[in-house]
C-alpha cells in the first residue's frame, strides 16, 4: 500500500513537471511583418510603369541624434520616419524565413575588416521604429549584402565579403551563427589598394531557379583586366559548384536581382571622362551577353566606343552592348533598387524604385536621392534632400546622408538606408 501511495505521489510530480516545461514559450522573434525583395517573381512580365510625371515632394524634418537637422523632401500623403539611427555604414537589407529584418553594416573606410550583420528588434508600429539591433556577425571584410536560401528543410544565410561568400545554416530565431560557416566561393581581394579590396570591393548575391549569381566588379577605373572574373556575374549552384560566367563587361553593379525572370542591375560607368559622361545604368543582364566594360561606355543613350581601348586587344565575345533601361545622370552612383509590385499607390505600382548614392565628389551635385527610374533617360525624385542645396560649392558638410538601399515593406511602406550617418528611414502612406 505505502508502495501504491509513493507511486501515485511520483506520478503526480511528473506530471506537473512536463505541464511546466510544455507551458514555457519558445524565445518570440518579430512577427513575418516585412516583405522580402522582389527576387525570382514568376509569372507574365507586366507593362512596367514608367509614368515619369513630376511628383509634388513635401519638405519633412528630420531630427537625428548625432544632432542633423534637416528636411527630406517626399511625396503629398507620405510621411517618413527614422526607423532605427546610430549605425555605422548602413548597407542592405534582407528578410529572413522567420520574417525578422537583417541589414549589413561596413562600418567605416579606415578599418573595412570591422563589417557586421545585424538583426533588428522590437517593432513598433505606432511609433514606425525599431527598439535594439542584435549583432549576428562582427569582424567582416567589406559585407555588402545577405541573402536567404532554403534547400529542402534548412534555411541557409548568404554573407558576402570582398574576398568570399560564405553561408550559415540559419534556424528561426537565431541571434548567431550556431556552427562554423561554408565557404563556397572565393574572390579577388586586391586592387588599387589591398587593404580596400581594389576599386570595386563589394560583392552582391542573388539566387533564381536554385541557382546562385554574384557580381564581381572591376579592379579598376577602366583597364582590360587581367583576371576574368572582374567585371562580371558569375553563375553557381548554391555550394558553389559548377561556376561559370553568366555575363561579362559589367563594371560595377552593386546590386542585382530577378524580376519575373530577368535579371537586373545597377551599373557604375567610368571616371575621368567629364562632368557629364559617361551615364550610370540600370538594366536588364542576359546570359551570356557582354555590357560594354572597358570599351564602351552609355551616353544620351548610346553605345560609345571609349578612344582610350581603341588599340587594345579584345577578346571574340566583345561586340556593342545594349543600351540601358534607365541611364542616370554620370556620377549618380545606383545602388540599391526594388520592384513596387502591387504597392497600393498607382503611382508606384509596378515601377522600380533606385538609390542613387551620389558621387564622391560632392560638388557634382548627383544622385543623394531615391528615383522612380522610368526608362530611357527619365527618371523621377521621389525622396531628396539628402544633399543640401544653396548658392555655395558643396562639400561633405553639406551631405545629409546618401541611399544605399531601398526596398518595398509593404503595400504602403518602403525601406531607405543611408550608409553615411548609419540610418534606417521608412517612408509610408498616410
Amino acid at each position: 500500500m505505502k508502495n501504491t501511495f509513493l507511486f501515485l505521489v511520483f506520478l503526480a510530480q511528473s506530471i506537473i513537471l512536463f505541464a511546466q516545461k510544455a507551458a514555457v514559450k519558445p524565445k518570440p522573434v518579430t512577427p513575418s511583418v516585412f516583405k522580402a525583395k522582389s527576387i525570382a517573381i514568376q509569372g507574365n512580365e507586366p507593362l512596367f510603369n514608367k509614368d515619369a510625371t513630376p511628383l509634388k515632394l513635401v519638405p519633412q524634418p528630420i531630427k537625428l541624434k548625432k544632432g542633423l537637422n534637416f528636411n527630406l523632401n517626399i511625396p503629398a500623403n507620405y510621411g517618413i520616419s527614422v526607423a532605427y539611427e546610430g549605425l555605422n555604414r548602413l548597407r542592405f537589407l534582407s528578410v529572413a524565413p522567420d520574417g525578422r529584418l537583417f541589414a549589413t553594416d561596413m562600418f567605416n573606410r579606415s578599418d573595412n575588416k570591422q563589417g557586421r550583420v545585424y538583426i533588428f528588434e522590437g517593432w513598433d508600429e505606432k511609433a514606425k521604429k525599431f527598439a535594439s539591433v542584435k549583432t549576428y556577425l562582427s569582424g567582416l571584410h567589406n559585407p555588402n549584402q545577405v541573402a536567404f536560401y532554403t534547400d529542402g528543410t534548412t534555411h541557409y544565410i548568404y554573407v558576402s565579403e570582398t574576398g568570399k561568400l560564405t553561408r550559415y545554416v540559419y534556424k528561426s530565431g537565431d541571434d548567431k551563427p550556431n556552427a562554423k560557416g561554408q565557404v563556397v566561393a572565393t574572390f579577388p581581394d586586391y586592387g588599387l589598394s589591398y587593404k580596400y579590396g581594389g576599386w570595386h570591393l563589394t560583392r552582391s548575391i542573388a539566387f533564381h531557379n536554385n541557382k546562385l549569381y554574384v557580381s564581381v566588379g572591376s579592379s579598376c577605373n577602366a583597364c582590360v583586366e587581367k583576371e576574368d572574373v572582374r567585371a562580371t556575374i558569375v553563375e553557381m549552384n548554391p555550394d558553389g559548384t559548377g561556376r561559370s560566367t553568366y555575363a561579362r563587361g559589367i563594371r560595377n553593379s552593386v546590386e542585382i536581382n530577378f524580376v519575373y525572370g530577368k535579371m537586373w542591375a545597377t551599373n557604375m560607368g567610368r571616371d575621368l571622362l567629364g562632368p557629364d559622361m559617361p551615364e550610370d545604368g540600370f538594366q536588364v543582364i542576359e546570359k551570356d551577353k557582354y555590357y560594354g566594360f572597358p570599351f564602351y561606355y552609355q551616353y544620351k543613350g548610346k553605345a560609345i566606343a571609349d578612344p582610350e581601348f581603341k588599340d587594345s586587344l579584345r577578346a571574340k565575345w566583345v561586340t556593342t552592348p545594349p543600351v540601358a533601361f534607365c541611364g542616370f545622370k554620370a556620377h549618380s552612383a545606383p545602388l540599391g533598387f526594388d520592384f513596387m509590385k502591387d504597392f497600393n499607390d498607382p503611382y508606384f505600382k509596378s515601377s522600380f524604385l533606385v538609390a542613387l548614392h551620389g558621387s564622391t565628389s560632392v560638388w557634382r551635385e548627383r544622385g543623394n536621392a531615391v528615383v522612380k527610374a522610368c526608362g530611357t533617360n527619365s527618371y523621377v525624385d521621389v525622396v531628396s534632400g539628402f544633399l543640401l542645396k544653396g548658392t555655395t560649392k558643396r562639400t561633405d558638410e553639406h551631405r545629409m546622408g546618401r541611399p544605399c538601399d531601398v526596398m518595398m515593406r509593404n503595400a504602403n511602406s518602403f525601406w531607405i538606408t543611408d550608409d553615411l550617418h548609419g540610418v534606417l528611414y521608412l517612408v509610408y502612406k498616410k
